[in-house]
């Protein structure tokens, strides 16, 4: 079928100006509207958030390295705290890549931390959105410039809890 409509070439596409803003871009505006201590607070935008991250481990790092990620990352749900001392992590899990969809990327190491806010995400996160110290968590900071050297790919992906389902037990 012939159509009159224009044809736009790869070229063109390329030269398209980038109109859509980032999420890093609209977390940082956000941040700049309303503060750091509004946006970090824990009862900022409540609901479950799912922090999803994905490691390719460097190929040079040893099964010890390895272990000592996970252990790490693992321990940040006791060490994540609040200046009031309170843990605010929900929970963290772990687990090698198993799939065999071949889509992985070459991600070896996947964790899910469960957070019960917005505002605690933010201040577990911390750069590149909060840059202030005072407001983001210095134990995860300090997890994230352990790992450097020991990753060579990291994918993170974050979303609120829209829908659940679980499994439900069934009469026989």
């Amino acid at each position: 079928m012939i159509s009159n409509q224009p044809t736009v070439d790869d070229k063109q596409i390329e030269r398209l100006p980038m109109t859509t803003p980032t999420q890093l871009q609209i977390l940082q505006a956000t941040l700049a509207k309303i503060g750091p201590e509004a946006f970090t607070a824990e009862d900022y935008n409540p609901g479950l958030i799912r922090h999803i991250v994905l490691f390719q481990y460097a190929p040079d790092a040893t099964a010890e390295q390895r272990g000592q990620v996970v252990e790490r990352f693992l321990a940040l749900e006791d060490a994540c705290r609040r200046k009031s001392g309170a843990r605010y992590l929900i929970s963290i899990e772990t687990g090698v890549q198993t799939s065999g969809e071949g889509a992985d990327k070459g991600l070896n190491q996947g964790f899910i931390v469960t957070l019960k806010s917005e505002g605690d995400r933010n201040h577990y996160v911390g750069t590149p959105v909060v840059v202030d110290p005072a407001y983001y968590d210095p134990a995860h900071q300090a997890y994230k410039d352990f790992i450097k050297p020991l990753v060579s790919n990291v994918l993170v992906f974050d979303f609120p809890v829209e829908q659940q389902t679980y499994l439900r037990a069934t009469p026989a």
